[in-house]
Formats: structure tokens, sequence, C-alpha cells
């Protein structure tokens, strides 16, 4: 287990929980990142920040801070 912030661009994992249950947590959630949900971590922006996932058809850019809550199972 990682969390999201840490992976590198093309590798991709499944949603296992939150680090946390505060307002961010939920509002990931209200965006459509899940526990047991696939997604792909697409790229970086040229300072690292934002990062821009892939769940499903959906695109989403999550600041590192926000990432860092999303604890992921990283697919081999």
């Amino acid at each position: 287990m990682t969390f999201l912030d840490r992976m590198r661009p093309g590798q991709k994992g499944r949603i296992i929980g939150f680090s946390d249950d505060g307002p961010v947590s939920r509002r990931l959630v209200e965006l459509g990142v899940i526990p047991g949900q696939s997604l792909e971590y697409v790229r970086n922006a040229p300072l690292r920040d934002p990062l821009e996932i892939k769940i499903g058809a959906s695109f989403l850019s999550l600041r590192r801070a926000e990432a860092a809550l999303v604890a992921v199972e990283i697919e081999k």
C-alpha cells in the first residue's frame, strides 16, 4: 500500500481508502474517488503540482496534498 502522491506517471492502482475522514476526503468521494475503483496516474504538471489521474472515463487534477490522503494498492 502507498499513497496516490507517491505514484509515478503511467502506474495503475486500486483505491483502498483515505487517511482521514475530513471535508477533502468527502469531496474526493463526490468526484468519484471511491474505494475499490481502479485508477491510472496520467501525468504531473511542470512543477509536479497538480497531478492528473484517470478514473473510468473521467480525468481529475488533484493537488499533491489531496492526493496524499488517498491510499492506493499499485497494480503490478
